[in-house]
């Protein structure tokens, strides 16, 4: 949620909270520029009987009306659902689509060996959960997609590897997994860590003027962790490929 003056997406101030009950639970939503005035977005009731032949109970979900509706300028992310006719199934060789642009128009998604869930939207691949199938993250930027072929080749060890590549040329990339084995980029800093970075760094400015005089102007720099910036958005992030070689580096002029 967003409680302070500023917003960096769309102008809301607004948080989220799930409020439970003897029935099931609701959805709310806090709205700051409101002075905190709460909405009811929907309510969970969960069934009072299940029945003995289904796996699950089932529930009853109630999304309610309000006036904070009425305007057209929503975030839409496209959800794989199953038998949608977007999946693509036992992924393998190339996948991008034939007559497609690529996969600047296209929209699907499939399942690898180790049951992560990938797809095309929008000009870039995302992961989707393993089970909700809802969204998690980019994967692979526009501009590193943007004309070239998608492909899931054998690993040799019983696994897949994701790979980049163009037609008559000699350059792939493969899209390594994270060490927790999802694919999803981690290309934006939480914004709590973030705010309290910024508090630290005052700190520290303060700390050098009390040192060295009101009149110094000091100089703060950060180190990170697995960070490499401080970015906040990650349509601003490429996930463009690093070269693997100390060759290729030096052919790039990166090194000496």
């Amino acid at each position: 949620g967003v409680s302070r003056g500023a917003s960096s997406r769309d102008g809301r101030r607004q948080s989220r909270f799930v409020r439970g009950n003897e029935h099931g639970f609701e959805i709310c939503t806090v709205n700051h520029k409101r002075g905190g005035e709460v909405r009811l977005d929907a309510t969970v009731t969960y069934a009072d009987v299940c029945e003995v032949d289904k796996p699950t109970c089932s529930v009853l979900v109630f999304a309610h009306d309000h006036e904070d509706y009425d305007h057209d300028k929503w975030f839409r992310a496209y959800t794989p659902q199953p038998e949608d006719g977007c999946y693509i199934e036992d992924a393998a060789g190339t996948l991008t689509p034939v007559g497609a642009d690529q996969f600047s128009n296209a929209v699907c998604w499939w399942h690898l060996k180790d049951g992560a869930v990938i797809g095309a939207h929008n000009g870039m691949l995302l992961e989707y959960d393993r089970s909700t199938l809802a969204p998690l993250g980019m994967v692979v930027s526009r501009d590193e997609l943007a004309g070239r072929q998608v492909a899931v080749i054998d690993d040799g060890w019983g696994g897949d590897a994701l790979v980049l590549y163009s037609d008559g040329d000699d350059r792939a990339t493969v899209v390594q997994p994270n060490e927790d084995g999802t694919y999803w980029r981690r290309v934006v800093r939480n914004k709590l860590h973030r705010t309290r970075e910024k508090r630290r760094a005052e700190a520290a400015a303060n700390f050098v003027k009390e040192m060295n005089g009101e009149a110094s102007a000091p100089k703060i720099a950060s180190s990170y962790g697995p960070y490499v910036n401080t970015a906040g958005n990650a349509l601003g992030i490429s996930t463009r490929a690093h070269p693997v070689t100390e060759k290729e580096l030096k052919e790039l002029n990166l090194i000496n």
